[in-house]
């Protein structure tokens, strides 16, 4: 093989500083999931391995690697909400990350308002101008190619109501880069900020223009 390619198998490690696998597959969106107990009790958390699965209904999903509060908590209720993270609030949403209790409101700990959805009982971040309410559709369990199961669950739900800022709608067309999102990179604190000098267009083979 090449000496101009690494080449290593997972399994093996990877030989480097910092493992390279989600610096590569990135910069992803960010899964900032409000969820609350069973009692109320709120909780607030980014999840990097994020992504929309679904057009009709709509579904995201995000992973939980390891059994954190949000899984606790979905798996209780049966809801969630996702939040976009933008510049204006990175730090907010970093602070969110914090290992703490699970009796710890994480709004509180950002500095955040906890506002009530329209169709869950769970509410969201009410600095974020976009959110999707959810409703759980299904919770798997990763498992290796022999069948092995490994400590990370995927977390998918229906998105059930829909709340953007109308700043963001240009003409009726949702202005993605006006939103300013933040994306997760790799490394241990590497992020990307989303913005217009970022946009080009590229219509599909045979596509009306």
């Amino acid at each position: 093989m090449s000496d101009d390619i690494h080449f290593y198998q997972p399994a093996l490690g990877h030989g480097l500083p910092h493992d390279p696998f989600n610096a590569i597959v990135g910069p992803r969106p960010i899964g900032w999931i409000s969820s609350q107990d069973a009692q109320g009790r709120l909780n607030l958390a980014p999840y990097s391995f994020f992504n929309a699965f679904n057009y009709i209904p709509p579904i995201i999903g995000f992973s939980s690697v390891g059994r954190k509060d949000s899984l606790n908590n979905i798996e209780a209720t049966g809801e969630f909400a996702w939040n976009l993270a933008t510049r204006p609030l990175a730090e907010q949403m970093n602070q969110s990350c914090a290992a703490v209790a699970p009796e710890v409101d994480e709004f509180a700990l950002s500095g955040l308002t906890p506002v009530a959805s329209k169709v869950i009982s769970v509410p969201r971040v009410a600095e974020s101008p976009v959110s999707f309410e959810c409703k759980v559709t299904q919770i798997i369990q990763l498992q290796r190619a022999d069948k092995e199961l490994v400590p990370s669950w995927l977390i998918l739900g229906e998105v059930v109501a829909v709340h953007i800022a109308k700043w963001l709608l240009k003409d009726g067309i949702y202005d993605t880069a006006a939103a300013e999102p933040i994306l997760r990179g790799g490394g241990p604190a590497d992020y990307f900020q989303l913005g217009p000098e970022a946009l080009f267009k590229m219509h599909r083979p045979g596509a009306v223009k």
